[in-house]
């Protein structure tokens, strides 16, 4: 598989399941527009079924009730929204194809490695801690023989993106070797089979991929740990430096979250999202822009995942933005074309061996039961169930973080 393809423009296919079809569901024309290009490449006519078969098909998946506005204009060659809560996909574009990650991939390596290390460790980085980060790697600025807490760690990783703080936290878990394996038992049970992982960093990799509804996933997962919910909606915070000379005090500088969705950007006029809280954004040569976030809206919790849009620095963030207010305006009207699926350790014994003894994939069927929470000890990714607290802690969070009127911001 090449991972250097250009943005996909082909033209939707719209399909829709015989539910909705009972419950007298219009379909748009063409709710999302694309310009046909027959040299560009398409998604494989097969896909993963995980989260119901509506899923595993190319093209646009939406069910348009009376109502529901149309979708809107998008260039990414996959994206997702759903619900956060409930883990129903309120629509899709080609969500289960398989393309490279970028730094979005950060998002499953916090789900694997963040609870086994205490926030206040602290570890003096060496040589071999950095060694084998690629060429060109996003950097938070760390140095050898300096002191860094787990803490400190987790804020280069979700701030800046930097891959030698990835590295620094893989040789704290056994190596980057071990990480790697760990990551890909982690996405297992997520139930995440479009995932393969080469590099923990989410750096362009032969054969490294994943997609628009296993990113969804991983932020799922992500957003039950406190800790994960309060370094991805933090805006900026004061990053360790070097002691000051003949001195035992330390020097620090600002670290500005790259997501600009988080943070704004000024210079393209794009404004923080209201609401949003999250979660982590990416860019590689191959990948291009990658996206995954998070926003509540009176109450109203999405997820949405964008991936591989046309290039330009801010035209991920302006599809994820549009994406979401479609979503807010269709929630609670648009039917849904599929579900996110819970993890195959939190699913009752024998669906979580029937699911294993399929290779990690599940049916429409089990697969919508999974999400629907009806299990209790996952309730939609815990959000229900109190382990987000309603997300409320993290959306107040966040707001105590936005830049000030003033234009000083909030330290971490």
């Amino acid at each position: 598989m090449s991972l250097n393809r250009p943005a996909l423009r082909g033209r939707p296919v719209l399909t829709v399941s015989a539910a909705v079809l009972a419950g007298s569901a219009v379909l748009a024309s063409s709710p999302v527009a694309h310009a046909a290009d027959p040299t560009e490449p398409r998604p494989p006519e097969h896909m993963s079924t995980v989260g119901g078969d509506l899923l595993g098909q190319a093209g646009t998946q939406v069910a348009l009730t009376p109502g529901v506005p149309a979708l809107p204009k998008t260039t990414a060659r996959s994206w997702i929204i759903s619900d956060a809560e409930t883990g129903q996909v309120l629509a899709a574009h080609n969500a289960h194809w398989q393309l490279a990650p970028a730094s979005t991939l950060k998002m499953l390596f916090a789900d694997t490695v963040m609870p086994k290390l205490p926030r206040t460790q602290t570890h003096v980085v060496t040589a071999q801690d950095l060694a084998g980060m690629g060429v060109g790697s996003s950097l938070v600025g760390i140095k050898v023989g300096l002191p860094y807490t787990v803490q400190d760690l987790w804020r280069g990783v979700f701030l800046r993106s930097g891959n030698d703080a990835v590295h620094v936290l893989s040789s704290l878990n056994g190596g980057v070797a071990t990480t790697v394996k760990e990551m890909q038992a982690k996405a297992a049970d997520l139930q995440a089979d479009d995932t393969h992982v080469v590099s923990p960093d989410g750096y362009d990799m032969p054969g490294q991929v994943s997609s628009a509804y296993d990113l969804s996933l991983f932020a799922r997962a992500g957003l039950q740990n406190a800790d994960f919910r309060s370094y991805c909606s933090t805006v900026s915070a004061q990053f360790p430096g070097d002691f000051k000379k003949g001195s035992k005090d330390r020097e620090s500088f600002e670290i500005q979250n790259t997501d600009r969705l988080l943070a704004g950007d000024p210079v393209e006029g794009l404004k923080p999202y209201p609401g949003i809280a999250g979660v982590k954004n990416g860019y590689t040569t191959n990948a291009g822009n990658t996206y995954t976030g998070v926003a509540d809206h009176d109450g109203v919790k999405l997820l949405v995942t964008v991936m591989h849009p046309n290039a330009g620095g801010d035209e991920v963030y302006k599809e994820a933005a549009s994406l979401l207010d479609w979503g807010f305006k269709a929630a609670g009207k648009v039917k849904p074309v599929g579900t996110l699926v819970a993890p195959k350790s939190a699913l009752p014994g024998d669906a979580a061996s029937a699911g294993a003894g399929k290779g990690g994939g599940t049916s429409s069927a089990s697969a919508k039961e999974a999400g629907s929470g009806s299990g209790g000890m996952w309730t939609a990714a815990g959000i229900t169930a109190g382990a987000l607290a309603v997300l409320a802690g993290i959306f107040v969070l966040v707001r105590r973080k936005w830049p000030l009127p003033s234009g000083n911001r909030h330290r971490g």
